[in-house]
C-alpha cells in the first residue's frame, strides 16, 4: 500500500517510519525545508513515560489567575476574536475535573508505556543517534503541600504501573548534587528511574537519513506544502501540493495545529489549540553543576535535561494564538530562572540558542488516533501537545495496527478521531 504522511516531524517521522517496516510504500511531505522545524525542533528533551497528566486538572482553574497575575508566570493568555480559542477553552475547562484527568492519565500512561520500549528498542538498534540517556527524572516541589499532592498522584500512578519514590530534600540533593545550590526552595521531590532523555530534532534527522538509505520504498519530500485532500466517490484520491497531485492508497494527517484548516473542508473536527512554549540551549562548562538527571521544577513548570553535552531548558505555556515571535520578557524570566537554579552550569552571558514553537493541544490532552470518519483511507495521528516527543513511537505503532485493520498493541479508548 501507497500511504502518504503529511508532516515530518517527530510524530509524522515515527509514522513514516514504523509504516516502512511494516513493508509499506511510504511518501513523506513537509512545506519546510527540513525535517524537525516545528514543535520538535528544541523541546524540553524529556522522555517523560510516567508524567502524562493532563494539562486539564481538577485544580488548574483556581490556579490560573495566579498564573496570570506572575509577571513571571508560566501561562500567558491574549483573548483573540477566535470562536476556535474561546470553544477550545471550554472544552478544556469541562475536562478540568478529577474524573476526566484520572481516565486520561491512565489512557495516557498505557501509550507513554508502550512508546517507552519502542524508543528504547530504537536507540537500542542504533537507528539514530540523538543523546539517548537513560537519565531519570526529578520532578521538585516547593512546599508541603504540594508534596503531599505529588504524593497522591504518586499512589495513583503505582496502580496503574508507575515506578516512583518519594524523596526528602537531603535524597534530592544526594541523587542530583548540582541542586544544592536551591535546597533551600525545596522540601523534596519525586523520583523517577526509568524516564530518558533524547535530542528529539537529531532524533527526527536520524530517522530521516535512516529511511533514506534503506532498502524501504521511502520517498521523502521537503519544502512542498499539502494544500488539500481530495476526495471523491468517498474515498481519499491523494493531495494537492503546489507541485500537483500526490495520490495514495492512504493518507496519514501528522501536521499538528495544521491538521485543522487541511481537514476542515472534509468535516473532520480538529480540536487542537497552539500553547506556546520557550526554551534555550547552551554547552554545559561544568560537569558537576549541571543536573544529570532531569529535573522539573514545579513551581516554575521549567524543565531542565542534559542532552550530551548541552542543557536543554523549557517551559511557559503562552496561550496567545499562532505566533512565532521570541517574545524578549518571556525569554529573559526563563534565562533568569535557570541561571539561578544552575548558576555555574554554563556561560549565561554567551549565545543561548533561544527558541519558540506551538505545541498542539486538544482539550483533554488525549491525542487523535486512527481512522477518520471522513473517509475510510484517511487517518490522524496529530494533537500530542507536549508530549509528542514521548509518545511519538506508541502513537506510530498504534496507528500502523489502525491502518492495517489489526488489533492495536494497546485500549485506544479516547484516541478515537470520530469522537473528536
Amino acid at each position: 500500500m501507497h500511504v502518504l504522511v503529511l508532516g515530518a516531524g517527530v510524530i509524522g517521522l515515527t509514522t513514516a517510519y514504523t509504516l516502512a517496516r511494516e513493508g509499506h510504500e511510504v511518501t513523506l511531505l513537509d512545506a519546510e525545508p527540513a525535517v524537525a522545524r516545528g514543535a520538535s525542533a528544541a523541546n524540553g528533551g524529556q522522555l517523560s513515560y510516567s508524567y502524562v497528566a493532563p494539562f486539564a486538572g481538577p485544580g488548574v482553574p483556581w490556579k490560573v489567575p495566579g498564573w496570570l497575575m506572575d509577571p513571571d508566570g508560566p501561562l500567558r493568555f491574549r483573548p483573540e476574536l477566535d470562536p476556535h480559542q474561546w470553544g477550545w477553552i471550554w472544552q478544556f475547562l469541562r475536562a478540568c475535573n478529577a474524573t476526566t484527568a484520572a481516565e486520561t492519565t491512565a489512557r495516557l500512561l498505557r501509550l507513554a508505556y508502550l512508546s517507552r520500549d519502542l524508543t528504547q528498542e530504537v536507540a537500542a538498534r542504533g537507528v539514530a543517534e540523538f543523546g539517548f540517556a537513560h537519565a531519570g527524572k526529578l520532578v521538585l516541589q516547593p512546599d508541603a503541600a504540594a508534596m503531599e499532592g505529588a504524593k497522591r498522584q504518586m499512589e495513583l500512578q503505582a496502580k496503574l504501573g508507575s515506578v516512583q519514590v518519594a524523596l526528602d530534600r537531603d535524597a534530592c540533593v544526594a541523587l542530583e548534587p548540582s541542586l544544592a545550590r536551591i535546597a533551600h526552595r525545596i522540601v523534596g521531590g519525586i523520583h523517577t528511574p526509568g524516564e530518558d532523555a533524547g535530542d528529539c530534532a537529531l532524533f527526527c534527522e536520524g530517522l530521516a537519513a535512516w529511511l533514506a538509505r534503506s532498502n524501504h520504498k521511502v520517498a521523502i519530500r521537503l519544502g512542498l506544502r499539502a494544500r488539500q485532500i481530495i476526495r471523491a466517490e468517498g474515498r481519499i484520491r491523494g493531495v494537492r501540493t503546489d507541485a500537483g497531485v500526490i495520490e495514495a492508497d492512504a493518507v496519514v494527517v501528522c501536521l499538528g495545529l495544521g491538521a485543522r484548516e487541511l481537514l476542515r473542508p472534509l468535516g473532520q473536527k480538529v480540536p487542537i489549540y497552539p500553547l506556546k512554549g520557550y526554551s534555550l540551549t547552551l554547552p554545559v562548562a561544568r560537569y558537576d553543576a549541571a543536573p544529570h538527571v532531569s529535573v522539573t521544577d514545579s513551581a516554575s513548570k521549567v524543565v531542565y535535561a542534559r542532552l550530551g553535552g548541552d542543557l536543554r531548558v523549557a517551559g511557559m505555556a503562552d496561550l496567545v494564538g499562532v505566533d512565532p515571535r521570541l517574545h524578549e520578557n518571556r525569554l529573559s524570566t526563563l534565562i533568569r530562572q535557570a541561571r539561578e537554579a544552575f548558576p555555574d552550569a554554563g556561560n549565561w552571558d554567551g549565545p543561548l540558542r533561544p527558541w519558540t514553537g506551538m505545541r498542539p493541544y486538544t482539550p483533554t490532552g488525549l491525542p487523535l488516533i486512527g481512522r477518520s470518519p471522513a473517509a475510510p483511507n484517511l487517518y490522524l495521528n496529530t494533537g500530542h501537545g507536549g508530549l509528542g516527543w514521548t509518545l511519538a513511537m506508541g502513537s506510530a505503532a498504534v496507528l500502523a495496527a489502525r491502518l492495517a485493520g489489526r488489533a492495536p498493541p494497546i485500549p485506544t479508548d479516547g484516541f478515537d478521531p470520530a469522537a473528536a
